[in-house]
């Protein structure tokens, strides 16, 4: 495993993240708990040191799980915790953005309790909130920090302008987007401005929601989220499937399977820390850790590019 400093943080960080919104029943369904505990208590043997969650995955129940297996398997000092706040979901039937002062300061002491533990090493906003008041949000970060709950603040799902405006009154260490081959839209003014501003990348979605894993054929239905999605049915899905199989010649010059070529190509671009990937199981880590051992040579990266996005568009 390969790591890297997160930004100008101290936190040096394993290139494959272990993501956890698979532990949103509303997404995912019910996932196989045994199995993805097994998977958080292995993930460090692999050099995974990084893993992120947020509050609301589950509204609560993706924290307190985690918590409770570094609890019991003793392993809080084996990982870097980021988590997310953004929705105040208080009262289910109002749920709605909110990033006052006060919200939060009790986010943070409630995701303190669900995870077990003393410290947040990465807290950030879960995306952009119409009413954001960055002095606000300004103060609330620096007494979490000085109190010692919370180490580094980052956001997620911010463009260039939000970032440019919170960085006036607070530093961000770290941006969580929505990246991968099918989704290249940061690459215009979000990265150059995160490698500007040392500001570290930590992209979610790499396969995009499995789509880039190359594994599914034509005819699959998909039965959760996924089957009103653009893109998982059809033309599109049959078009990004062929463009997934031509890749498999790049994938064999590398000793690489389609989806590590995939996260590799994430990972070759020189504003991106880490990747987050959502793993439910033991054999999801070991079959992804070959990825980040690859930087794609810069003919192929573009030749990739270049073939996923004429899938995408159909011509």
């Amino acid at each position: 495993m390969q790591y890297q400093q997160l930004g100008k943080t101290d936190l040096l960080v394993s290139r494959i993240c272990f993501g956890c919104w698979q532990q949103s029943p509303g997404f995912w369904g019910v996932i196989d708990q045994d199995a993805w505990e097994q998977a958080v208590v292995a993930a460090p043997d692999y050099g995974v040191n990084f893993i992120d969650t947020a509050d609301a995955y589950g509204d609560g129940s993706a924290e307190r799980r985690l918590g409770e297996v570094l609890a019991k398997d003793r392993l809080r000092d084996k990982y870097l915790i980021a988590t997310k706040f953004f929705w105040n979901f208080s009262d289910p039937e109002r749920r709605f953005p909110d990033t006052r002062h006060d919200h939060i300061l009790e986010s943070c002491e409630a995701s303190l309790r669900r995870l077990q533990t003393d410290h947040i090493d990465l807290y950030q906003i879960h995306a952009w909130d119409a009413l954001i008041r960055p002095e606000e949000v300004a103060t609330a970060f620096g007494k979490l920090q000085r109190e010692g709950k919370v180490r580094w603040f980052g956001v997620s799902n911010w463009n260039r302008a939000q970032m440019a405006m919170l960085q006036e009154y607070f530093p961000i260490a770290s941006l969580q987007p929505h990246y991968n081959l099918l989704f290249r839209e940061i690459e215009a003014e979000e990265l150059p401005f995160c490698l500007e501003e040392r500001i570290g990348v930590i992209p979610y979605s790499p396969l995009y929601r499995g789509l880039l894993s190359g594994k599914y054929q034509p005819d699959h239905i998909f039965a959760d989220h996924r089957a009103d999605q653009e893109y998982f049915s059809g033309e599109p899905f049959r078009r990004i499937l062929e463009g997934l199989q031509g890749m498999k010649p790049m994938a064999e010059k590398y000793g690489l399977t389609i989806p590590q070529l995939s996260i590799a190509w994430l990972l070759t671009h020189p504003a991106v820390t880490s990747t987050i990937v959502g793993i439910k199981s033991l054999e999801h880590i070991s079959t992804i850790i070959p990825a980040a051992e690859v930087c794609l040579e810069q003919p192929d990266w573009h030749q990739m590019a270049r073939a996923m996005e004429k899938a995408k568009i159909g011509g």
